[in-house]
């Protein structure tokens, strides 16, 4: 798969064949949800949080002798049935919401999405970006010169302090490092621009794939 490659300056300099097992893999519409819904429940966090009867604070002794008075026997005024009591199968901040797939398909669904974005055209190459100091309006200028439509990932070989301090302050751009890459980011981000290096990189990373 050809890739645009583009300089600093934001010009565009010529195309970088990017390894086919990355960018050319059939569309598999299902891996990549049932993927991206793997991410999103492994992501949450449960908040939600009831208190059983046990738990719920009083009602230690019976509300009124067991006969005798002609209602309905109670032990205890925290049962769930009472204002205030506890809560019968609420929710708890225990609950697990761990969803499992196997490595080979996650990364399936990874360069299935990958390679859809590559075939719109919504993945360009950078061959580098050098600077004395991390300058925000710099890296601004040049996402602005770059055919970024809305919003951009910049996928990093390795941690780059100036790239990544350039980046942080502008809307609607994320930086990453290559062996971080996830569904969720490609789903998220219009324009996916791989600095050169980690193209190499990725093919590392995922030798095993």
């Amino acid at each position: 798969m050809k890739l645009d490659l583009y300089n600093q300056s934001g010009e565009k300099t010529g195309t970088f064949e990017g390894p086919k097992e990355f960018f050319e893999v059939s569309f598999k519409g299902g891996l990549i949800h049932e993927a991206y819904l793997r991410q999103l429940s492994n992501g949450r966090v449960a908040i939600a949080h009831t208190k059983t009867k046990a738990e719920v604070r009083g009602g230690g002794r019976k509300p009124y002798p067991q006969k005798g008075t002609g209602r309905a026997r109670q032990g205890s005024i925290r049962n769930p049935h009472y204002m205030g009591g506890g809560v019968a199968f609420g929710p708890r901040n225990n609950a697990n919401f761990e969803k499992l797939m196997p490595k080979k398909m996650r990364r399936l669904a990874l360069f299935s999405a990958l390679s859809q974005k590559a075939r719109s055209n919504e993945v360009i190459v950078l061959d580098s970006f050098k600077t004395d100091k991390p300058s925000t309006r710099t890296f601004a200028a040049l996402v602005k010169k770059l055919p970024v439509k809305q919003d951009a990932l910049i996928v990093l070989a390795e941690k780059n302090e100036g790239i990544e301090k350039s980046a942080r302050n502008i809307k609607n751009v994320k930086t990453i490092l290559v062996n971080y890459v996830n569904i969720k980011d490609l789903m998220k981000y219009g324009e996916v621009v791989f600095m050169k290096d980690a193209i190499a990189q990725m093919e590392k990373v995922f030798a095993n794939a």
